[in-house]
């Protein structure tokens, strides 16, 4: 690890003891100019291969040397099997990319005196609660925008999977246990994000999503960007989300996020997004004027929550504020990726010291192509050479982040116990179930089989199939239809089920929900 060529980058930093803990590596030559240039066209290629070799449909990448846009380009199509290709301003849905683009946001508030990163929660949004009140009272927006309320990693996902908006997501959290102590640990959290940015917006009187624009995207010029999805879907030049089906890349699903669009709504292109890189880069300048102040920037950047060693490269990741901090092999960098199992990946890595930045949108899930191409590119402006084959390393990981699970479900339910128990008459099973988490599920016959309806007035269905006794099994998943989740009842002395279980909102133990009515 380079650490030495930015440890003194940050004036926040030098009362960080980790960071002063981590060793030093050997100096190496400066970055030059006349590297990074000339690790262009080797990117292209590499872009272009990657491409060709389908391991995307597309791409487009933007690379910022200072405050100079020195590469803009769109590779590959839109939508796979259709002619139109991707360029410089087609506009993706960028995923997780949207939370240090929110950070951001949130930053300019700070700086304009607005919040602070430490206003509490209960001060801007009284209504919130956690599960607990001490968190309750003493919840930040930083605390929020670092992942460490103690909200469970997939608090809220599972409720934006059946339907429910974002408000009612957000009221509901308050029904789920904390994974770990309040600041103790590190979780990932959509929801728990959206809320720290929605509450940090509050004090404007607007929405998150007008904040945003006037606080960020219209400031930059930034006129393809959006957190509203439905600004998304009028662009005529947009790429479509790509999954595998049968070996081959398929615009199957769409995806609408704008319950989390702070953590995972905005829509942007690689020319938009390199203009705020060059606000990053210019610690909160652009074209010349100040557009958010240093420290409010600077404060997203510190390392607060462990991450552990980047599962490819090894260096030592940390999670500042809607940003990962890392100390690698060369050195330190910020950056965040961002995905969408339904058909997205999206990548921004930016080096501070060295005023190094790129951007990555890609159409498609599972791939490492992002960091696969960032990390070449790196090792080219750094030391000349790609020092290994990064896109197949990080397309291991990708690729093996849904085949694990749908086999270990498939084990679990690949064949019914011998002899096998029979289902009970539908009329034991039929009926209204509720907990305050899920809210009502209705379950009802339809010929052989049962139907089971969640979310806001039964808004999502899915069939159930018997596997044994009281157990039955469904398929809820888009991205991975093949993978079978079970659904079992608890059946009382009176022969009829008290109480469901539906194995795929049970992440946090909240899917049992209990009879009501008769």
């Amino acid at each position: 690890m380079r650490l030495d060529r930015n440890l003194c980058h940050l004036r926040t930093w030098a009362s960080i003891a980790a960071i002063a803990l981590l060793p030093c590596a050997a100096s190496a030559d400066p970055i030059t100019p006349e590297r990074i240039a000339a690790s262009l066209p080797k990117l292209e290629a590499l872009a272009e291969a990657a491409v060709t070799d389908g391991a995307v449909p597309g791409l487009a990448i933007a690379v910022v040397h200072g405050d100079e846009v020195i590469f803009l380009k769109g590779f590959g199509h839109r939508e796979a099997g259709k002619p139109e290709s991707v360029d410089a301003d087609t506009v993706f849905q960028i995923a997780s990319l949207s939370k240090p683009v929110s950070a951001t946001v949130v930053a300019a508030l700070v700086s304009d005196g607005a919040v602070s990163w430490n206003s509490k929660i209960a001060d801007l949004d009284p209504a919130f609660r956690l599960a607990e009140p001490y968190p309750t009272s003493e919840l930040t927006i930083r605390d929020l925008f670092s992942h460490r309320s103690g909200l469970p990693g997939t608090a809220g996902d599972d409720l934006e999977d059946i339907g429910y908006d974002r408000a009612e997501i957000l009221r509901r959290l308050r029904f789920v246990p904390p994974s770990s102590s309040f600041r103790a640990g590190y979780s990932y959290s959509n929801f728990g994000l959206t809320e720290g940015a929605v509450a940090a917006a509050m004090p404007t009187g607007k929405s998150w999503e007008e904040v945003a624009e006037e606080k960020l995207y219209r400031p930059l010029g930034m006129a393809s960007t959006s957190s509203r999805h439905a600004d998304f879907v009028k662009h005529a030049n947009r790429a479509a989300l790509h999954v595998r089906v049968d070996g081959a890349w398929a615009a199957k699903i769409r995806r609408d996020p704008d319950a989390q669009a702070p953590a995972g709504g905005v829509s942007s292109t690689a020319r938009d997004l390199a203009q705020w890189v060059r606000l990053l880069l210019g610690d909160g300048v652009y074209a010349g004027k100040t557009l958010i102040a240093a420290d409010a920037l600077d404060q997203t950047h510190v390392p607060l929550m462990t991450r552990g060693k980047n599962p490819v490269s090894g260096g030592e990741s940390f999670y500042g504020l809607g940003w990962n901090v890392e100390f690698g092999r060369h050195g330190l960098s910020w950056g965040h990726a961002g995905a969408f199992s339904v058909g997205a990946r999206t990548l921004v890595t930016i080096f501070p010291k060295e005023k190094l930045g790129i951007v990555i949108l890609a159409n498609a899930f599972p791939t490492g192509v992002p960091e696969g191409l960032s990390d070449s590119f790196a090792d080219l402006a750094f030391d000349g050479s790609v020092e290994k084959d990064w896109v197949k390393a990080w397309d291991a990981i990708y690729s093996g982040m849904f085949g694990p699970v749908v086999e270990a479900a498939k084990a679990t339910f690949a064949a019914a116990p011998s002899p096998s128990r029979p289902a009970r008459l539908a009329s034991a099973y039929a009926g209204r179930y509720a907990n305050d988490f899920i809210g009502e599920a209705d379950v009802s016959s339809a010929g052989d089989s049962l139907v089971l309806k969640v979310g806001p007035a039964g808004a999502r269905s899915y069939s159930l199939t018997h596997f044994d006794g009281d157990l039955f099994l469904t398929y809820p998943d888009a991205e991975m239809p093949d993978r079978p989740t079970g659904v079992s009842f608890a059946v009382g002395p009176d022969g009829k089920a008290s109480a469901i279980t539906i194995g795929f909102l049970d992440d946090n133990h909240l899917g049992t929900l209990r009879r009501v009515g008769d």
